[in-house]
């Protein structure tokens, strides 16, 4: 059972946000599919209504309140997993080019069935992120890459910075800690072509600090990055 509109409506204006009926709707139907798909594979742990609309929906939005994402641009969620970030963020921005890459394809196939249910069209891409980033068709063409992950930030720059183009960003969403990781993180960003533009930082109602530290892509990266994946964790640059 999804929460109501005016529950779902009241979270999302604490953090300034407002949707249609028909988002609204877009929202229930991918919170049901999530928790459904869930039962066959591992996809999230958080799977109470309040939660996933909280914890999931509203977090992934609060990147809209950082990142300036051009009308029509390109945007590409490195890692994508069950869709977040950027799922929600094409739900109340259909007009972004989308592209959600993962190295699982049962995540892609289970995405798929949420952009089927939708009605929209997003690219997917199989394969691991450092392999990706060295092909003509995603290196240093989006304006706007991003990862909702665990990985420290040295290494989530070195798997994202080579998907943006020059003048694009980099947006990584974090939790506590950030400011942090971002000090250790400086010399890896600086080396892949990226600039700190800004640290941002949100409280949940209930979930706690979130932070956005937007990445400005400043030069073309070296095309010995990404290096593999056990190289980027063994010695992390």
């Amino acid at each position: 059972m999804w929460i109501g509109k005016e529950d779902f409506h009241a979270l999302l204006e604490t953090a300034g946000f407002s949707i249609t009926q028909e988002q609204y709707e877009a929202f229930a139907i991918y919170a049901s599919l999530l928790v459904e798909w869930n039962n066959k594979m591992n996809l999230t742990a958080i799977t109470q209504p309040f939660e996933i609309a909280e914890k999931h929906f509203l977090d992934s939005l609060l990147l809209l309140r950082h990142v300036s994402i051009p009308e029509g641009g390109s945007f590409i969620d490195v890692g994508c997993g069950a869709g977040f970030p950027s799922m929600p963020i094409k739900i109340v921005r259909p007009d972004i080019a989308l592209t959600q890459l993962d190295s699982l394809k049962k995540r892609l196939t289970f995405l798929q069935a949420v952009h089927d249910a939708l009605g929209i069209q997003v690219q997917l891409v199989h394969a691991r992120a450092e392999e990706a980033a060295h092909r003509n068709e995603y290196r240093e063409c989006y304006d706007v890459a991003t990862a909702r992950a665990v990985a420290e930030l040295n290494v989530l720059a070195e798997y994202c910075l080579p998907y943006v183009r020059v003048g694009g960003v980099f947006a990584a969403m974090k939790g506590p800690g950030a400011e942090q990781e971002l000090d250790a993180a400086l010399p890896a960003i600086k080396l892949l072509g990226g600039e700190v533009e800004t640290v941002e930082n949100d409280v949940l109602p209930s979930a706690g600090s979130r932070t956005v530290i937007v990445v400005r892509k400043t030069s073309h990266v070296s095309t010995k990055y990404p290096r593999n994946s056990g190289k980027i964790n063994k010695k992390p640059l």
